[in-house]
């Protein structure tokens, strides 16, 4: 199993003294990692090296035609699949093959999902589909976050199986979508949506955590990532992990994690 550890002072005003970092830091025989930090304060990064293939953590995209490519990829296995299996021909054309564009299939799929009898799948997909088209950052990271999964999860069989099926990779986009609000200064709506995200997918990133692109949340129960935190790109976290406060009452106070990171709890 691993496990990790976050030892800090009071202040958690530090920063990373490199761009990135490993993917893991085995303590036991490396010693402690220690951050750059002010004269007054000290803070620790501590992680077990994994018993399993580093392909979970190390994998990083560059840009490339592939990644243009996924939509038309996801596509050719939804028909692949309903040729299988045609009883999933009518899910599999509401939920990808209708659709004109990932960002439309991703707000319809988050809509159905985050929906109830008093917040309508259409009044959510129409605030969705907005933030998604102005903002060709998350629909990159969307795609990336699909490469991850495809890439690093020896479970997922292809990007539909993804799509459709991983409640990290769908927490995760659903989280782009409220951290967006959250920037606009839509926090009401930014919350609303961190609420149904945790009671849906028992998935509970903050609003205001900063997330990279080509994250994987593998299996995801119980992650929970606190409003100041940072994860950098390309990193891997596990279920039951939490990135949580050091018990300030406002200001920086949440961790910061490089590039090409896997944790587990």
């Amino acid at each position: 199993s691993l496990f990790s550890s976050f030892h800090r002072t009071a202040s958690s005003k530090t920063k990373f003294s490199s761009p990135s970092m490993a993917p893991c830091i085995d303590t036991s025989r490396n010693g402690k990692t220690q951050l750059s930090q002010n004269d007054d304060s000290g803070r620790y990064l501590n992680f077990c090296r994994p018993g399993f293939s580093e392909r979970i953590s190390r994998g990083k995209h560059t840009k490339t035609q592939t990644d243009d490519d996924v939509w038309l990829k996801m596509r050719e296995e939804a028909k692949s699949d309903v040729a299988q299996e045609p009883i999933l021909s009518s899910y599999y054309d509401a939920s990808i093959t209708s659709h004109p564009s990932l960002n439309h299939a991703l707000a319809s799929i988050l809509s159905v999902k985050l929906s109830n009898l008093t917040l309508p799948s259409d009044t959510l997909f129409e605030l969705f589909i907005s933030v998604l088209q102005e903002s060709p950052e998350i629909t990159e990271s969307v795609k990336q976050d699909l490469l991850a999964a495809k890439e690093r999860d020896p479970a997922c069989v292809s990007y539909v199986h993804c799509f459709l099926s991983f409640k990290g990779f769908l927490a995760c986009q659903a989280h782009r979508i409220a951290h967006k609000l959250w920037t606009q200064d839509r926090k009401i709506l930014a919350l609303l949506i961190q609420n149904r995200v945790s009671e849906v997918f028992a998935v509970d990133f903050h609003p205001g955590a900063r997330i990279g692109k080509g994250i994987l949340l593998d299996h995801a129960t119980a992650v929970v990532i606190g409003e100041t935190a940072v994860v950098g790109d390309n990193v891997s976290i596990l279920h039951g992990v939490t990135l949580g406060g050091t018990g300030k009452q406002c200001g920086d106070r949440h961790p910061k994690i490089g590039d090409g990171v896997l944790i587990g709890a």
